[in-house]
């Protein structure tokens, strides 16, 4: 029997990269999972099930709040990781999950959602003015030039590379020069999609954001947009821009924080519309909204190019401007969208059709599968 190692940046909740480690974990039901720290209960029962073992991370304490601001640190905490024993590694990354060490001979399969956006292209969006602290400002503007170069020295340790989306095979082809295998993530089709709303159907009044509330989400655009327009706004979501965002809010603004999926599935049912600001990676959430009816006014630009079908879907605005967001919502109202075409659409990227490619990629390791 094969040894199979599954390896995560971190585990403190559920969002789009999670739910691509779920299906991994599902169809390698005996794999351990290695991360750089886990705060339990926080992720599925599904990879709860499995074996997780921690770096040195998971020893400081209030680690599960604090480890984004150990980024220096997490490189060498994910070189202490031992993989002796295992005939195959297969990380899911954004930060530092592809850069773990694999035993000489073993494959290591990278599943990437992006390269380290925090010290490549999105650099400035976290560690910018007024985006940080002037001491953090300083830490990473020191530390920047050597996490750079030792995310390209550690490229050699992927055997293969698989993108998340188009777009981010292309920074994979820019950053690493090598290519990669485009996977898309999963949507949970059929659950988003159950009772929808009839077409015509009145819907509520708001419009909605559900998003991790990070510097990159460009969560500002959306609080001036409806603020310039008059439109209630309902956010659902929530992380280390919180406290800023609310005070900047005005009073047509609600921030719910996370919510259960069928709650989340009754607001993209009955919402205006979704509103997806930031450039994203690939973006999981547009396509739950598209497969509850709910139409999605995002940046033209991303994953959401590969997602969204502008005048079917949704409607992209072009730059990130309040004017710009604000002609796509009047748009919005101007224009009825048709939900079939929508759910059409989002049922293209399901979790059963993510789960079968995985499947296909690792077929020799099919005695290892559930």
């Amino acid at each position: 029997m094969k040894r199979i190692a599954l390896i995560h940046d971190w585990l403190t909740g559920m969002r789009g990269g999670e739910k691509v480690l779920e299906v991994l974990a599902d169809i390698f039901p005996r794999a351990d999972i290695f991360t750089l720290v886990h705060v339990p209960g926080q992720v599925s029962p599904a990879i709860e099930r499995h074996r997780i073992i921690t770096s040195p991370i998971q020893k400081i304490p209030n680690a599960g709040k604090i480890y984004r601001q150990l980024l220096p640190l997490l490189p060498a905490a994910m070189e202490t990781l031992n993989f002796r024993g295992y005939d195959l590694l297969i990380s899911t990354s954004h930060c530092v999950a592809k850069n773990a060490r694999p035993p000489a001979g073993v494959p290591h399969w990278s599943y990437m959602h992006t390269p380290m956006r925090y010290i490549w292209d999105q650099y400035d969006q976290y560690f910018g003015p007024g985006r940080a602290s002037w001491p953090v400002r300083a830490t990473m503007a020191a530390v920047r030039p050597y996490l750079q170069r030792w995310d390209l020295k550690t490229v050699p340790r992927v055997t293969h590379f698989l993108a998340n989306s188009e777009n981010v095979r292309g920074r994979i082809q820019r950053l690493y020069h090598r290519d990669a295998q485009v996977i898309y993530p999963p949507v949970d089709y059929e659950f988003f999609a159950a009772e929808p709303l009839l077409q015509g159907q009145e819907k509520s009044d708001f419009y909605l954001v559900v998003s991790a509330l990070a510097p990159y989400k460009q969560i500002d655009l959306a609080l001036d947009a409806c603020r310039t327009l008059g439109k209630k706004l309902v956010i659902i979501g929530d992380g280390q821009e919180n406290r800023r965002l609310r005070l900047r809010a005005g009073p047509d603004v609600e921030f719910l924080g996370w919510r259960s999926g069928n709650e989340l599935r009754d607001y993209y049912r009955r919402a205006q519309g979704l509103l997806f600001p930031g450039e994203e990676d690939f973006g999981i959430v547009p396509l739950e909204a598209m497969a509850a009816g709910c139409s999605v006014l995002a940046l033209g630009k991303g994953g959401a190019l590969e997602t969204v079908v502008h005048g079917e879907t949704g409607f992209f605005f072009q730059d990130p401007s309040v004017e710009s967001l604000c002609n796509a919502i009047q748009q919005n109202e101007k224009v009825p969208l048709d939900i079939i075409k929508m759910r059409k659409r989002a049922e293209q990227f399901s979790r059963a059709r993510c789960e079968a490619a995985f499947r296909a990629l690792f077929v020799e390791y099919r005695d290892e599968m559930s």
